[in-house]
């Protein structure tokens, strides 16, 4: 028999990987899109940020969501406005600590990776708003 702790385990260590993956996905695809890539995996105790990054005049929060068996009504309920405030209250924490972007003007994108029915990366610029 199964331990269910080594199962929850196994689950968890998955689940991160595929998230890993995706963002790999994700990074390269903004890298080849223009983007810096200046920041991943950004945490403080209200939240995470997938990816910083740069362009122009901008400054890039991106959400990154590898969605192979979902689709946009799951996407829309992943990130809902308890998600989005979460992501909103992170972003001003990492400005507060990198003060040199704060002439930039900020933007929260959403990349999806590998859902079905949408390119490889749907890239979805200024997804949402404080």
């Amino acid at each position: 028999m199964e331990n269910p702790e080594n199962t929850a385990a196994q689950h968890h260590e998955s689940t991160r990987q595929i998230g890993n993956e995706g963002e790999d996905t994700a990074a390269a695809y903004l890298q080849q899109n223009g983007y810096a890539i200046i920041d991943r995996n950004w945490r403080t105790r209200r939240g995470e940020i997938d990816i910083v990054a740069e362009k122009d005049s901008f400054i890039v929060f991106a959400e990154v969501k590898r969605q192979t068996s979902f689709n946009l009504e799951t996407l829309r309920e992943k990130l809902n406005a308890k998600k989005q405030k979460t992501i909103v209250e992170t972003a001003k924490c990492y400005l507060a600590k990198h003060r040199q972007y704060n002439c930039k003007y900020v933007r929260f994108d959403v990349l999806v990776v590998d859902m079905p029915g949408l390119e490889p990366v749907f890239h979805i610029e200024n997804a949402f708003s404080e």
